[in-house]
């Protein structure tokens, strides 16, 4: 059915842990937002939620634990998921669910436990395992950046003589034989003639799927180039705007070069300049 990624923001806000959040929430596909029922909202929670919009998760789950520490208090709750909402009104968090548990007791992780019978929505368990797989909630265009060119040298077996094979993992979208394709940046066209896993041949390969695609004609493929479908094209510049997370002890300096990496090729970039800075604990710009 597809996998489920899932990052759970809940250690101390220090710099080290936010680069390390940062790097693991870019490919999730569900927060968990563990909040303590007795402190509440707090300059840590917003700084997780702002992250998770951030690197764009669209689920966030907002887990109210410790609730067996303020008695089951459904006012507390309340209140938490009050304030919590009006925060993510503020940054434009749009799928939020919010649930009561205790970790210590087991209480709405799987089973439901007696002591939170005012709470009639699902365990986190349910709503993990409801979570929409990755790559299923939209359509997605195909993309397939090549990793590696597999020109095998065996001379006693004719079938290899011109075997050109472009390995990759499929990064979104579907992918069939005889679908009409584009090599960027070259802009060449071709069509799919076969797509091999080790020995075998599929008719078709899916998003997360490594795969070795051959092509009709000949082409000059190198590591970097983008394979996609002729049609789908994603939009070429040299230029962009973007919201950066510098996770490096050293500050950015507008006057060096820097490497830019964008699946598997690398380009030289400057930075044309800084429109503003975020403060992830106030977001202030």
């Amino acid at each position: 059915t597809g996998t489920r990624k899932y990052i759970i923001a809940d250690a101390p806000g220090h710099e080290q842990y936010t680069r390390n959040m940062v790097t693991a929430a870019s490919t999730a596909n569900v927060a968990i937002i563990l909040i303590d029922a007795r402190k509440g909202v707090l300059t840590q929670t917003r700084r997780h939620s702002y992250l998770t919009k951030l690197v764009g998760i669209p689920h966030v789950v907002v887990a109210v634990n410790k609730m067996d520490l303020v008695d089951y208090d459904q006012a507390t709750y309340d209140r938490i998921v009050g304030e919590y909402k009006a925060f993510a009104d503020q940054i434009g968090l749009t799928d939020v669910r919010f649930i009561p548990l205790s970790a210590l007791n087991g209480d709405m992780i799987v089973d439901r436990g007696e002591r939170l019978d005012w709470y009639d929505g699902p365990t986190l368990i349910d709503i993990l395992e409801a979570a929409p797989a990755a790559h299923t909630e939209k359509a997605e265009s195909f993309r397939f950046p090549v990793q590696y060119v597999c020109r095998p040298q065996a001379s006693d077996d004719p079938a290899l003589h011109d075997y050109r094979g472009f390995m990759g993992r499929v990064e979104s979208g579907r992918i069939a034989i005889g679908d009409a394709v584009t090599v960027l940046p070259s802009g060449r066209e071709s069509r799919v003639k076969d797509i091999r896993v080790l020995d075998d041949s599929l008719p078709r390969a899916i998003a997360e799927q490594s795969i070795t695609i051959l092509l009709e004609d000949e082409i000059d493929i190198s590591r970097g180039d983008m394979i996609v479908k002729t049609g789908e094209l994603p939009n070429v510049t040299k230029q962009f705007d973007a919201m950066l997370c510098w996770l490096s002890e050293t500050p950015l300096d507008p006057r060096r070069k820097y490497l830019i990496r964008h699946t598997t090729r690398d380009s030289k970039a400057m930075l044309a300049g800084i429109e503003y800075r975020t403060d992830v604990n106030t977001m202030e710009q």
